[in-house]
């Protein structure tokens, strides 16, 4: 009778354990800092690099613009836009949005030909009868605010979390849109929805007529992508937000199905794409953004609190290289500037990090000293 009481009250424990660990790093992750520094196979780790603050005391910073001029245009997840130069900052509030969970003011993009047509692109939540949608609009930029706003595509999927946000023009003049699987994991394996997809458009909106399905969707399969890039021969990659760990970096191509919620890390099935490299079943990075410098794909993390050096070669991710990794918190977004620098912003005001004095901020970095 004893065993079977102490055994009773061991499984209790364990079980509270567990339960323990799952509401810390689920229910309240705003009270969550990883303290892991053990990383997967293959990657190494590079702290202490100096860094310069350019800007500071954002809330929630999500995209990140060069203007011609080298201004910056910066988007805040509430709905704000703003305008920074060395000295001061343009603040416009964006009609429509809806700050809730992860949706907001999202990913911002110039057309190519901005110089020319003045055009920038938002992606934005919206709340409609039914619940939240996501859409992508154009602005007419003018005198450090934006105006004349028009729909480019709208009705993308939208709910609390999994709203994807990201918005690129590719080196192909394409507008790439990445849409999460709002929480409809199923409608991620159906190439005619648009959750969980990364979409291709002309700059107006229309659809291309080499796209894949005769509709907008580029790739699907996919659950949460927060990142695109493409590297100097034009290939698209993107990073991507996995259930419970295994975030991933996918080579995007066309029509292609990159899984889930099917297969997931290394698994494998027919007519399905395996990452090209995954945080693996227990570190997870919560990857963000991307860009390339020099060959080499650089992506920041959420969870993973760190800027990620990814050394490609040949399609495939030789290693990877952690800097900065708990450093700065939170970091969303990585842009390479006009001068070659890159530009990191903080997300530690979005609930689930630990905000300095001085959160959210924006981090300029030379990638020459992270090679040092």
């Amino acid at each position: 009778m004893r065993k079977i009481i102490g055994g009773t009250i061991l499984g209790i424990i364990m079980i509270g354990a567990g339960v323990g660990y799952f509401a810390w790093d689920y229910i309240f992750p705003q009270f969550f800092t990883p303290t892991e520094t053990t990383l997967s196979t293959g990657v190494t780790k590079k702290n202490n690099m100096d860094v310069e603050v350019i800007a500071k005391n954002l809330e929630i910073p999500w995209g990140l613009a060069f203007l011609p001029n080298g201004n910056v245009l910066v988007s805040e997840r509430p709905g704000t836009l703003k305008v920074l130069d060395e000295e001061t900052e343009t603040v416009q509030t964006i009609d429509g949005v809806r700050h809730r969970g992860e949706g907001g003011l999202l990913g911002i993009a110039l057309h190519p030909d901005f110089s020319e047509n003045r055009y920038v692109y938002v992606y934005m939540t919206t709340e409609v009868e039914g619940g939240l949608q996501n859409r992508v609009m154009r602005y007419s930029y003018k005198d450090g605010r934006v105006r004349d706003p028009k729909p480019i595509i709208e009705g993308l999927p939208g709910a609390q979390y999994h709203d994807g946000g990201r918005i690129a023009f590719g080196p192909d003049g394409y507008l790439f849109v990445t849409v999460g699987d709002a929480l409809n994991q199923e409608a991620a394996q159906d190439p005619k929805n648009l959750a969980g997809s990364i979409l291709r458009l002309n700059p107006d909106g229309s659809i291309p007529q080499e796209n894949p399905f005769g509709n907008a969707v580029y790739s699907y399969g996919h659950r949460n992508p927060q990142g695109v890039a493409w590297n100097e021969a034009g290939q698209l990659w993107a990073t991507e937000h996995g259930n419970d760990a295994q975030d991933e970096i996918n080579r995007i191509e066309k029509g292609t199905n990159y899984g889930w919620p099917v297969i997931r890390g290394d698994e494998t099935q027919d007519g399905m794409r395996s990452p090209v490299r995954y945080s693996g079943a227990k570190e997870t990075w919560a990857p963000g953004g991307a860009t390339f410098v020099s060959g080499d794909l650089f992506f920041v993390g959420l969870r993973g609190q760190s800027l990620y050096e990814a050394r490609v070669s040949e399609d495939e991710i030789v290693d990877i290289t952690v800097h900065f990794r708990t450093e700065y918190g939170r970091l969303r977004t990585i842009v390479k500037g006009p001068e070659g620098n890159l530009y990191v912003t903080t997300s530690n005001r979005d609930g689930r990090g630990r905000p300095a004095s001085n959160d959210d901020r924006i981090i300029r970095i030379d990638p020459e000293v992270l090679e040092e």
